[in-house]
């Protein structure tokens, strides 16, 4: 039986733009009030003022998810503001677009802070809450299709979201018998601002910037990102009703692309097709720092 959504209170980050603002809006039009957060202030106000329009309640936390102590400042915002939270999608992440060896150790400490540690912290004090409250919920992190595989370039990413998937699933078994769901969001290629900042380097403190448009900036030479079909691109908002559908009928994964979710099996039994349709990639990847370009 499908679960009524009617009147619970949803708690998600990155929710300025992209899946995060996606989520936020479909769950207000399924019935839910929402606490959006994020880094942009006036992308924030935007959303709850679309929210308002609906007709549910919304509001606007200001923050980093890395910064200590957010995950429970966000929480107790909530709950001062609407009286408790039901659902926490932890969304907020980033990717950059570079080989392994050019990553220094804080940008991967970086990237690992804001997409693992950030996400596990706010999901695990949200249920800790629950479960003082004696009271069930459901508790989501934004993982990816290549939690279960990489890409090349985009290693760090992946590992990232690999370990959000496990902890996911670990949790899942744990706090069952509370009455507390848990899943991970596997999505493929969306149409946001993801790859635009992957290949920027943003938040990775110095990265080199590159174009916005799928080229290493001035050299004209493709990225990864330049290079994904646009037959698995997907809308923020497909993957926002996928949510909402998971929060009706609470479910482990949920997967938007059934090709990606078969390919990603495929890849792990047989390794060596993950490296016949994955290695070419690398050709889009400038080279190593440091390395000839000639080579």
């Amino acid at each position: 039986m499908a679960r009524i959504l009617k009147d619970l209170v949803l708690v998600v980050t990155g929710a300025s733009s992209g899946i995060g603002r996606a989520t936020a809006l479909v769950a207000a039009r399924a019935g839910m009030d929402v606490v959006v957060s994020g880094r942009r202030a006036e992308r924030l106000q935007r959303v709850v003022e679309e929210i308002h329009a609906i007709g549910r309640r919304a509001v606007a936390v200001e923050g980093d998810v890395a910064e200590p102590g957010f995950s429970s400042r966000l929480l107790d915002q909530a709950e001062r503001a609407m009286g408790r939270f039901d659902v926490v999608f932890a969304n907020a992440g980033y990717g950059a677009e570079r080989r392994v060896l050019d990553f220094s150790d804080a940008e991967l400490r970086r990237m690992f802070e804001v997409n693992f540690f950030s996400a596990t912290e706010l999901v695990s004090e949200a249920a800790r809450r629950m479960i003082v409250r004696r009271t069930s919920g459901h508790v989501l992190m934004c993982s990816s299709c290549v939690a279960r595989f990489t890409l090349p370039g985009y290693g760090p990413y992946a590992a990232t979201k690999a370990a959000q998937a496990m902890i996911g699933r670990s949790m899942r078994y744990e706090l069952r018998e509370h009455g507390i769901e848990v899943s991970t969001v596997h999505p493929v290629a969306t149409s946001t601002e993801f790859f635009e900042v992957a290949v920027r380097g943003e938040g990775t403190n110095g990265a080199s910037a590159r174009g916005a448009n799928g080229t290493k900036g001035g050299t004209g030479t493709p990225t990864t990102a330049g290079h994904v079909p646009s037959f698995i691109v997907q809308s923020p908002e497909r993957v926002a009703r996928a949510v909402i559908a998971c929060l009706r009928r609470p479910r482990a994964e949920v997967w938007t692309s059934f090709p990606a979710r078969v390919g990603a099996g495929l890849f792990t039994t047989f390794p060596w097709l993950a490296d016949f349709f994955l290695e070419p990639q690398l050709k889009h990847l400038p080279p190593t720092r440091g390395q000839s370009a000639e080579r």
